[in-house]
């Protein structure tokens, strides 16, 4: 019984992962989108673009490391 709900709760802590996903695609084709508006600020939209993916890979790895903290605590 408590095997199967470490097992369920590890499931659901990986659902951030979905958002993190979402995250990453939206900076990214933000960037592509903001690049053809305007080609001369790419290398600073370059480092904004850095900045999100790593703010929302980061938010992924929390909800991975919650899940093994369920897993295996």
């Amino acid at each position: 019984m408590l095997a199967a709900a470490k097992y369920i709760g590890a499931g659901v802590a990986c659902s951030g992962l979905i958002g993190a996903g979402a995250g990453i695609g939206t900076v990214f084709g933000s960037l592509i989108l903001a690049t053809a508006r305007n080609p001369q600020l790419k290398s600073q939209l370059f480092s904004y673009a850095i900045l999100g993916f790593a703010l929302a890979e980061a938010t992924g790895l929390f909800s991975l490391m919650m899940s093994f903290l369920l897993l295996y605590s």
